[in-house]
């Protein structure tokens, strides 16, 4: 099995492809070794010294570090995601429920304009920034503001406020009447 790795736009972050599907569905962001119980291969990932978060993505893991050096690490992590996918283990156990989607907010004659966003973010920004080893989600709409969630690599990335501002709002602003701005939840 051939791991390939990718830099992301967050030097705390790398991007692991392992050259097979990784996760069905909506990705997962795990922040804590508590929250990543129900994926055997996010807990071990979290046993590597030095592993801050792990996210998983439909054909990639990107992995945050601390303060340690990834010369020191990245093997650790190649040989955990070998491991796991070697054995056949599941990435998330067998009869664990995704966590729930929280509330979104925005007013009903606002759903429209939210479905129009939630468009645009699905086609032409997630997949940008799943390139990028992260996600971002609808959260709200507000008095002319969009929120948003990032994960994974975007979360705490040094350049995750220009994307928002400058990439993701003119974006919104260009294709959406009523849109003033983003903002990141």
């Amino acid at each position: 099995m051939f791991i390939q790795t990718e830099a992301t736009p967050n030097p705390a972050t790398l991007k692991f492809l392992p050259g097979r599907d990784v996760l069905v569905g909506e990705p997962r962001d795990f922040r804590t070794a508590e929250s990543a119980v129900p994926s055997p291969l996010a807990a071990a990932l979290f046993e590597v010294p030095g592993v801050e978060a792990v996210f998983l993505g439909s054909d990639f893991i990107s992995v945050t570090k601390d303060e340690a050096d990834w010369s020191h690490i990245k093997p650790a992590i190649l040989g955990v995601i070998m491991e796991h996918f070697l054995s056949g283990r599941p990435v998330i156990g067998v009869g664990t429920a995704a966590p729930e989607a929280t509330e979104e907010f925005f007013e009903p004659e606002d759903s429209e304009t939210v479905e129009v966003i939630k468009e645009l973010l699905s086609t032409r920004v997630r997949p940008a920034v799943a390139m990028d080893g992260g996600d971002i989600t609808f959260k709200g709409f507000k008095s002319g503001t969009v929120y948003l969630h990032m994960q994974g690599a975007c979360s705490g990335c040094p350049s995750s406020t220009a994307t928002l501002k400058s990439g993701i709002e003119n974006l919104l602003r260009h294709f959406v009447p009523g849109v003033e701005s983003v903002q990141q939840i």
